[in-house]
């Protein structure tokens, strides 16, 4: 187990080390690499509509969350002391159990385009939240690319005639707010553990706030097919394990502006895969709101929002 530990942690490590070209490039390695997370994310919608049973969105994030807790906590076999046991649920819930849930009332209430657009205000608020508590600075350009990652994501996933619904709206801008406050409390905190313990503690407790919400709304099924299951190996590994490793990494270690903006990549990377594996057509709108989206992730990378000291490894 402690092999696999240390392969994982060094293979991480590796692909964002400091080279001769400086600082400057050691961030532009971070921001690549931590952006592999929202990019692994984006493959869900494939992987949900092919691979998964249908109509089960709380069971998906139960199963993507809990076993690759489990897994990396027997790997690690570090637990939580003192104050981490409550600040490891505030986390896991907010970066995990109460964002995966949120995120499923406003799929189920609203037209998907309505949710990925309430969702694509999450760089904003957590710029905002950063300023706060973190002394960030909030610049023109971390507002302009927020904007228009909005924008682009309207473009790419909006349908003329979508509905609204007031508590699918709620539920959107709720889950957008979950995920930029697990943002900023990421970085606020900092780990007193190694890269793996720390995200298998989050992921463990916000697979346990998932698991009774699943029972009672969605059930557990009986049987599963062999297509299931590897769609939900993949989410579990790939997806969710080695993206939320990486993703925590570039949180603390990239202002949260830059990092946040990130997950807009996740809209790209689902489009770009249901053009390919599935023949969607992609209109001139949708490919214009691409270009808008990777537009503003760039912008985002050039704001003055003066990243903080490194973060110490424990």
């Amino acid at each position: 187990m402690q092999t696999i530990q240390d392969t994982i942690e060094q293979t991480v490590e590796h692909t964002s080390q400091d080279t001769a070209a400086g600082e400057r490039t050691t961030s532009g390695s971070l921001v690549l690499v931590t952006a592999l997370a929202p990019i692994a994310w984006g493959t869900t919608y494939f992987v949900s509509s092919e691979m998964l049973p249908a109509d089960r969105p709380l069971l998906a994030g139960l199963l993507r969350a809990l076993p690759a807790g489990i897994a990396l906590a027997l790997a690690t076999r570090v637990r939580p002391t003192g104050t981490w046991w409550l600040k490891a649920a505030v986390l896991g819930t907010l970066n995990i159990g109460a964002f995966f849930a949120f995120l499923f009332v406003a799929a189920f209430r609203l037209p998907g385009g309505v949710a990925a657009t309430l969702g694509a205000v999450q760089p904003l608020i957590a710029a905002g939240l950063a300023a706060s508590l973190l002394g960030e600075r909030f610049s023109r350009r971390t507002l302009t690319s927020g904007l228009l990652g909005i924008a682009g994501v309207g473009l790419l996933v909006l349908r003329s005639g979508a509905r609204l619904d007031g508590l699918g709206v709620a539920a959107g801008l709720l889950g957008a707010t979950s995920m930029a406050a697990g943002i900023v409390l990421t970085k606020r905190w900092g780990r007193p553990v190694p890269l793996l313990a720390f995200t298998s503690w989050q992921l463990i407790a916000g697979g346990l706030l998932l698991l009774p919400l699943t029972a009672t709304i969605e059930g557990i099924p009986t049987t599963m097919t062999g297509t299931n299951i590897a769609g939900f190996v993949w989410l579990a590994t790939l997806g969710t394990a080695l993206a939320y490793v990486v993703w925590f990494r570039g949180v603390q270690r990239l202002p949260v502006a830059r990092v946040s903006i990130l997950g807009l990549l996740s809209p790209v990377t689902a489009a770009t895969i249901g053009w390919i594996a599935l023949g969607q057509q992609l209109s001139i709108g949708q490919l214009l709101g691409m270009v808008i989206i990777l537009a503003a992730v760039l912008l985002a990378q050039r704001a003055d929002n003066r990243p903080l000291p490194p973060v110490p490894e424990p």
